[in-house]
């Protein structure tokens, strides 16, 4: 059975999730973004063994501790897509801009696809990609769970900004409307920031795509 726990990382409260499967205790860090410790406090507390590091799309936030735990803990770093690569190059740059620690450049083990699974475990998410915040930005959909950990395309009552290099307005409301809406109105999200909610209560109350 799929589990999850989220832990908001870094000045900017960014939703860093663990994922695991509770029949194995293997799991999958989302987007470790620093705060490195207190991600292994809670793998350790939780008596999992972590396999992997999925990513959403390499902002400094969601991505800055990567490198550093990839290495350290020998795990294999899965997306995002390689519409992202630019971001991943830039992460010096990012850490300086936004004032966070150092981090380190990283090569992806594995690019993500729309269509393609990530598994941990006995537990299998399916990979959609939804651009719009970033080029290469993906999600992670557990339909055994209905979770969908979403990172910055969708949050509570908003959407992702799409002011940053690589974002577009039209391309984001269409990932939500084309990808997300027919994961089903019961699915709840996962943002990359703030609270949970659902794509039903999004659909119903979103301002931005509300009735879509």
């Amino acid at each position: 059975m799929f589990q999850y726990h989220t832990l908001p990382v870094t000045p900017f409260q960014q939703n860093c999730s663990l994922v695991w499967c509770d029949e194995t205790h293997e799991a999958a860090v989302i987007d470790p973004g620093g705060e490195l410790q207190r991600i292994r406090d809670e793998v350790s507390k939780r008596g999992l063994t972590l396999k992997a590091i999925w990513l959403t799309h390499a902002h400094i936030d969601h991505a800055g501790g990567t490198g550093q735990l990839a290495r350290e803990d020998g795990l294999p770093i899965i997306g995002p897509h390689p519409g992202d690569q630019f971001w991943i190059d830039g992460l010096p740059q990012q850490s300086a801009h936004f004032g966070f620690p150092p981090a380190e450049l990283f090569k992806p083990d594995r690019w993500l696809a729309d269509g393609d699974t990530v598994r941990i475990g006995h537990c299998q998410l399916e990979v959609r990609h939804c651009p719009g915040h970033t080029p290469g930005h993906v999600v992670f959909h557990s339909k055994e769970g209905q979770r969908c950990f979403v990172g910055d395309v969708l949050f509570a009552g908003s959407i992702g900004r799409t002011d940053f290099p690589g974002g577009d307005y039209d391309t984001l409301i269409a990932s939500i409307t084309q990808r997300l809406w027919p994961m089903g109105d019961d699915t709840v999200f996962i943002p990359g920031h703030g609270p949970e909610s659902s794509f039903g209560r999004e659909r119903r109350s979103n301002p931005y795509v509300g009735g879509t």
